[in-house]
């Protein structure tokens, strides 16, 4: 396998090093991490990313998978952002593909004592605290987040100790513990909603981790917020004098930019919004062609959903003019068919949430959900036309 095929352009240091172990990638990068006084360093991470298969070994591991989810009663719950296989494995055996909240809620609401979640770690955790007695199975559990991980339950809860007076909003991209310190969760779908609910009430802020959507929030709604400086390392890449060269080659383009991007990007959106939000702009948009500058593997279902647009990835520093739109992030690449697979025929690894973690961030995703029941209008409504239980993001 050629490290080109799998190399990924990661922010801070960029690519440090990969090397091949057992049929994967094994690639080292650098993220931030803020500690309780509101400093940040840099610390360092890794990703094993399974080595691609071939056709063949695709449609074999595929039909393995439906079998054992037959067999063992299990439903696959797969997020936007990893590999198109499971994305449609999910679809057609009966499963979902959202974002992790909707994962979440479609697993506590299906009949399937055994919810089977592909994407990172923190998912895996919602769901588990929302279907406390199901069992939880993932590829793979050392996928992880950098938002996850540059916000330290420790220093978190300091933090937040130093700042009583504060309502604790936390994204969802954060550990079952963090959300245990907070009295909210929120998606990228429903944050503004709430958190202007919150400054209607006069209510102070603290939140985290993404120091990006946190800015994007507070400009949208003035709330008075103490935004906590973590960064997604695949948001975080976009360039926005590379946007800018980019649209001047294609100007009839819509941009579409998630808002865990920087502000240099999200100030040149035609729309921005949560992953479903993106995905109904070019769904149900008139222009032909789109730059989207989000994780590229929700280019999987846009491409399925409107085949006849033209879409481009918003533009990373890259590491040449070869390189410059690798937006994927590394921990949703670790989710493959083959683990998935070994997944369900060891019916391992299990996700567990101690109780007295659970039963403290339990509190604030159902006070989301209550909130997000309560008034329907602060989600995108779902485009007419998908694909049953694809959910929104």
């Amino acid at each position: 396998m050629e490290v080109s095929q799998v190399r990924y352009h990661l922010r801070c240091l960029n690519f440090i090093a990969g090397m091949v172990v057992s049929d994967t990638l094994v690639t080292e990068f650098d993220y931030e991490r803020q500690d309780a006084s509101g400093a940040t360093c840099t610390a360092r991470a890794w990703a094993r990313v399974p080595a691609p298969v071939s056709a063949e070994d695709r449609q074999r591991l595929k039909a393995q998978a439906k079998e054992l989810l037959l067999r063992h009663q299990a439903v696959l719950v797969a997020h936007y952002y990893v590999d198109g296989d499971l994305q449609d494995l999910a679809l057609e055996t009966g499963g979902c593909v959202a974002d992790s909240l909707e994962m979440a809620r479609f697993g506590r609401d299906h009949a399937a004592q055994t919810l089977v979640v592909a994407g990172v770690r923190f998912m895996g955790e919602t769901a588990k605290i929302l279907s406390p007695k199901k069992r939880v199975l993932m590829p793979t559990l050392e996928a992880t987040c950098s938002l996850d991980l540059g916000c330290p339950e420790d220093e978190f809860a300091a933090f937040c100790d130093a700042h009583p007076d504060r309502e604790v909003v936390v994204y969802a991209n954060t550990s079952a513990a963090v959300k245990a310190r907070a009295d909210w969760m929120v998606t990228s779908s429903c944050a503004l909603a709430i958190v202007r609910h919150l400054k209607s009430q006069g209510r102070k802020i603290i939140w985290a981790p993404d120091r990006h959507l946190g800015r994007y929030i507070q400009e949208q709604t003035g709330a008075d917020m103490l935004c906590w400086s973590g960064a997604c390392i695949v948001h975080d890449e976009f360039k926005g004098t590379e946007l800018a060269l980019l649209r001047d080659k294609h100007p009839q383009a819509q941009v579409l930019v998630h808002p865990e991007s920087p502000a240099s990007v999200v100030a040149q959106a035609d729309v921005v919004g949560s992953t479903s939000q993106l995905l109904q702009a070019v769904v149900q948009g008139s222009a032909r062609e789109y730059i989207v500058a989000t994780d590229n593997g929700l280019m999987h279902r846009m491409r399925q959903l409107a085949g006849d647009k033209v879409l481009m990835e918003a533009p990373t520093a890259g590491q040449s003019a070869t390189c410059k739109s690798c937006a994927h992030c590394p921990w949703m690449a670790m989710n493959a068919l083959e683990n998935l697979v070994q997944c369900l025929q060891g019916q391992a690894p299990e996700i567990v949430v101690p109780q007295p973690i659970r039963q403290g961030a339990v509190s604030c995703i159902e006070r989301m959900l209550d909130f997000v029941k309560r008034h329907p209008a602060s989600l995108s409504r779902p485009v007419q036309g998908f694909v049953p239980a694809q959910g929104a993001a």
